[in-house]
């Protein structure tokens, strides 16, 4: 297998230092960044054809930051006011302490779990929640296990899709430039599509973090070098760091 020069990461650069830092030196690589895709908010109106009013909830469920700031816009925009009785309940302490962003922490009713659906569960069904009604905030591309695990254990939820994922004007790229390119979502695919609908993989490989995103690159006719995580490689940087041992030594 021929030697990895370049290498495109369809993410933002890292603000500090990074493990991709040490793969640059140690392979003597280049490593772009660029994101395929970007995360937008749902217009008020748009919002308003879902026909769910917010104050009617006693409790909101967050399942990552992104949907932290995409409720607290959208009731801005609506000129929503939250009352302080409001209960948040969230996927991992990360998103708990993200909302300090919006409100004064300490005065809420805030509970979290330890990322896994499994403790999220067990905090709404909790006998002290169980009469709360749920305002369950959601991206477009939502995985489903989510809220049908939510709604098999009786509770009262409402799904509100408040924000999307969308493809990143990226045509300006020459991709052949590049020896390796990293995906880490579907959308990264059909963002590759949109942007260049002529595209030819050729000796480009091509590297995934996600099963969804691998299963994405094989639906698409490409050729998967590169799949993570797997046990021994719990990230894309530890698996290029295996893969660039193997090319490029």
């Amino acid at each position: 297998m021929r030697k990895v020069r370049k290498i495109l990461v369809s993410q933002p650069e890292p603000a500090e230092k990074s493990p991709y830092a040490d793969l640059i030196t140690k392979y003597n690589v280049k490593i772009d960044f660029r994101p395929f895709i970007h995360v937008e908010g749902i217009a008020p109106k748009e919002f308003r054809k879902q026909k769910i009013d917010i104050l009617s909830h006693s409790a909101v469920i967050f399942t990552a930051r992104t949907a932290v700031d995409h409720f607290f816009s959208i009731c801005c925009e609506l000129k929503i006011v939250v009352p302080e009785t409001m209960k948040y309940f969230c996927m991992s302490e990360a998103i708990a302490l993200y909302m300090q962003k919006y409100i004064i922490y300490r005065k809420r009713k805030i509970f979290y779990g330890d990322g896994s659906l499994a403790s999220l569960l067990a905090l709404t069904t909790n006998s002290k929640h169980r009469g709360d009604k749920y305002f369950l905030v959601l991206a477009d591309s939502y995985k489903p296990e989510i809220p049908k695990t939510l709604e098999k254990a009786k509770l009262k939820i409402s799904r509100a899709i408040l924000y999307r994922t969308v493809a990143d004007n990226i045509s300006d790229l020459n991709l052949k430039e590049y020896d390796m390119i990293s995906f880490f979502s579907p959308m990264d695919i059909k963002s590759l599509q949109a942007n260049f609908p002529e595209y030819a993989q050729g000796d480009t490989l091509f590297a995934t973090f996600g099963h969804a995103t691998a299963k994405a690159v094989k639906a698409a006719k490409y050729i998967l070098s590169l799949e993570a995580p797997k046990p021994e490689i719990p990230s894309m940087p530890k698996a290029l760091d295996l893969f660039l041992k193997n090319t490029n030594t």
